[in-house]
């Protein structure tokens, strides 16, 4: 997949990708390195159609899914 990228610093990245023909897109190795993203990672999707789309590690929310999970079977 095609890349546009800069580096803007340490901790800081702006890239461009292509999305593929199944609707994948290739997270650049900078972006994984810097968020320390690895082949096997569950990342969560997050979407808004007004703020866009943001990409996160799932350890970011686990805690906050065991609270929904949990509650979820309680009203069961």
């Amino acid at each position: 997949m095609d890349t546009k990228d800069m580096k803007t610093g340490k901790d800081k990245y702006i890239g461009s990708v292509k999305i593929g023909p199944k609707g994948q897109i290739v997270i650049p190795k900078e972006v994984r390195d810097m968020f320390d993203i690895k082949s096997g990672d569950t990342l969560v999707l997050l979407a808004d159609s007004k703020q866009g789309i943001a990409v996160q590690k799932y350890e970011a929310y686990e805690k906050v899914f065991e609270q929904i999970f949990k509650q979820e079977d309680k009203a069961e």
